[in-house]
């Protein structure tokens, strides 16, 4: 067993983590292929060792003493900008150049006896990223690069008795993040930033002839990135959009959720709903970012040795309008601009406007031991346009138009013994 663990995290060491933006926000939908195979249904349907971070109380759901899964996901974002001046056309469009990132997911629990079991595991869990270095200063995008990076190890311990299971993850979480763009033909940014924080989740289920009920509250963890923030919303605070200086925590927000799952033989129907906390978290907050209401369905035909799922998941753009205001507002002060300056912010380095979701996936069993999951999630094009920074030079108007898709693929190998 102690080879397996230390197996398992060197995989995930190599495998390494990048900047993604991760479909509900920049929060990863499901952590593992099965979760993912059904758009990241898990808070009330069991999914084994990865159910570590969606409800720890579920990893009671292995079903030998131990069990290990790694692997990861292939994440391919398509974000493109373009701007539009109401006097000059189109200014050009652009595709960000950060459009593949891996992710990994590895888990590990097992049972000690029939009521208590535990479990170790690491996770990327969140991330954002685009990169406009190379596109034209005159398309307006300001040539933004921003990477967000978030990893999660963790420590699952479950307690279950008559049906009923609670479980608790105490997490430690890995941030890195960078942004910097071109202000005017001045360089903006300071480089990478990382930090470290506790944060932890915790998980309750109930399981009664064939449903399964669960409940799991994350809690938010305040990240915080020396020198990034304060530097590069310097620029912004002149059009009154953020304090001068702007404090450098960009926390993960708190997560509170409830699911159930029906289990009809080889047919299990589940459903899960979350709220996402963007409007709680440092610098989400200053951001203007709204609560998420994330609505999971998904659906599994299992057979002992082969298994498909189906899954949607709907999540609101947490970016809405900030207030922006026309040319003709304009009367010498700055600040009157401060709701475009944020919309054009947000929607050039932190385009997370993607809403739908639908997701494959499925399981092949080589034997009682080795199984393998495979998951494709594809993220619908969202279309987002908003009011931005006015050219004052010419007194016109500009508008923000982004493009954002996804696809990825998840692949992960289980050993069950």
């Amino acid at each position: 067993m102690k080879k397996t663990i230390k197996l398992a995290v060197v995989a995930a060491l190599a495998l390494g983590t990048t900047s993604a933006f991760a479909t509900n926000g920049s929060t990863l939908i499901g952590v593992g292929a099965k979760s993912r195979g059904m758009a990241g249904v898990g808070i009330g349907m069991g999914h084994g060792a990865e159910s570590a971070l969606v409800n720890p109380a579920l990893i009671t759901t292995i079903e030998k003493d131990h069990e290990v899964s790694f692997g990861g996901t292939v994440f391919m974002p398509n974000v493109s900008t373009e701007i539009t001046n109401s006097a000059a056309g189109s200014l050009g469009k652009e595709t960000s150049a950060a459009n593949m990132n891996v992710i990994p997911a590895v888990s590990i629990a097992n049972k000690v006896n029939d009521n208590f079991y535990w479990g170790i595991g690491i996770w990327g869990t969140a991330g954002m990223g685009v990169d406009y270095r190379d596109s034209a200063l005159t398309t307006g995008n300001m040539q933004m690069v921003t990477n967000l990076q978030l990893m999660q190890f963790g420590l699952p311990l479950a307690y279950t008795t008559n049906g009923f299971s609670i479980g608790l993850t105490p997490v430690l979480q890995y941030g890195a993040l960078d942004i910097n763009y071109n202000n005017s033909g001045t360089s903006v940014g300071t480089g990478v930033a990382q930090d470290l924080e506790f944060g932890f989740n915790v998980g309750l289920a109930y399981e009664i002839e064939g449903i399964t009920i669960g409940a799991t509250y994350k809690s938010q963890i305040d990240m915080k990135y020396k020198g990034v923030l304060s530097t590069v919303t310097q620029p912004f605070a002149t059009m009154g959009v953020f304090p001068a200086p702007m404090e450098d925590k960009l926390s993960t927000p708190a997560e509170m959720g409830i699911g159930a799952s029906y289990n009809m033989g080889e047919h299990t129907v589940a459903i899960d709903y979350k709220n996402i906390k963007w409007s709680d978290a440092k610098g989400y907050k200053e951001f203007g970012w709204d609560d998420q209401n994330v609505v999971t369905v998904g659906y599994e035909y299992a057979t002992k040795t082969w298994a498909a799922r189906l899954g949607y998941n709907y999540a609101s753009n947490p970016i809405s309008d900030a207030g922006a205001q026309p040319i003709s507002a304009y009367a010498g002060d700055p600040a009157i601009f401060g709701g475009n300056a944020l919309n054009m912010f947000n929607l050039l380095g932190f385009p997370a406007t993607v809403e739908s979701h639908i997701a494959v996936g499925g399981t092949y069993a080589f034997d009682e031991v080795m199984s393998v999951d495979l998951a494709y999630v594809y993220g619908l094009q969202s279309t987002t346009t908003l009011a931005t920074m006015p050219d004052l030079g010419t007194g016109t108007d500009n508008e923000t138009e982004v493009k954002h898709s996804q696809n990825s693929v998840s692949v992960q190998l289980n050993y069950a013994f």
